[in-house]
């Protein structure tokens, strides 16, 4: 597993006047830098040294997002009133109910 795949972000960070880089696999990790370049290139060699050590000692080292297959399925628990009324629009629509909610959560 490569540390280059994994899904770095830099943004500005107010409170610290510096470039914050964080990676989302590993929410506890963050670099911060004078420019986003360098807070990016410093979060990279430090996720680096955290996969070396989790393999070293044995222990899993997080799949990057990148790599992970997804299903595009997933179960939602709503309340029985909110399922009738999704029911009834997507009725209304003459569509199913899963191309509604599929269009809702696309806005």
């Amino acid at each position: 597993m490569r540390d280059d795949h994994y899904t770095y972000r830099v943004s500005w960070s107010p409170e610290d006047r510096e470039y914050v880089a964080t990676v989302i696999e590993f929410r506890s990790l963050s670099w911060l830098a004078p420019d986003p370049a360098a807070a990016l290139l410093g979060l990279r060699d430090l996720v680096a040294q955290v996969v070396d050590e989790l393999e070293t000692s044995g222990h899993t080292v997080p799949e990057p997002l990148a790599e992970r297959q997804f299903s595009g399925e997933f179960r939602l628990r709503i309340p029985p009133a909110l399922h009738r009324a999704l029911a009834m629009e997507a009725a209304e629509q003459g569509v199913s109910l899963n191309r509604l909610v599929s269009a809702k959560v696309a806005q």
